[in-house]
């Protein structure tokens, strides 16, 4: 159960990943992925909030963003919007398509870190590859009465009920 285990845990979304973070644990690298962790499941639009926080982290890092959604048009608009470099339909827990882009990168994987919202597939995924996991909560209010949160929300019991602590992390 290890492998369940993020190696931070963020209080709240994605934009407490701050560049003090970052350099705290020597990342030059971050891997993100997108549906709940930089935007809402069903939004194709960015917000100023996400354009902000990223023009900050490019300052720190290089990024790309890895997802499982295989929904070709959202995820590319989503992509070009922001000016990144993507992978989907990756399956993760899978660690194929992560070891793409973290092979772009061109980077140590002990400097690339896996930042996503969910333990079985992003945590799972990072660990596997000995990236550092970043487990966020996810970026939209309204997830909680998705589906796809109540999916999210089995996930966390079934990790907690193996030991794994979801607790946020004492950040510095």
């Amino acid at each position: 159960m290890k492998l369940l285990q993020p190696d931070v845990v963020l209080g709240g979304n994605v934009f407490c990943l701050t560049p003090a973070l970052i350099r705290h644990y020597g990342l030059k690298g971050l891997v993100l992925d997108i549906d709940d962790t930089i935007v809402p499941v069903k939004t194709t639009e960015v917000s100023e909030q996400l354009v902000t926080w990223l023009a900050e982290i490019r300052q720190e890092c290089q990024i790309w963003l890895v997802t499982n959604n295989p929904q070709k048009q959202r995820i590319a608009a989503i992509a070009h919007s922001l000016d990144l470099p993507y992978i989907m339909s990756a399956a993760k827990p899978s660690v194929r398509k992560l070891r793409v882009a973290v092979d772009d990168m061109g980077l140590p994987y002990s400097q690339v870190a896996m930042v996503g919202d969910r333990v079985f597939t992003d945590v799972l995924g990072g660990n596997r590859l000995g990236l550092l996991t970043i487990l966020a909560q996810p970026i939209s209010a309204t997830a909680s009465t998705s589906s796809f949160h109540l999916l999210r929300q089995i996930e966390f019991g079934l990790a907690k009920l193996s030991g794994v602590s979801l607790l946020a992390t004492d950040l510095p």
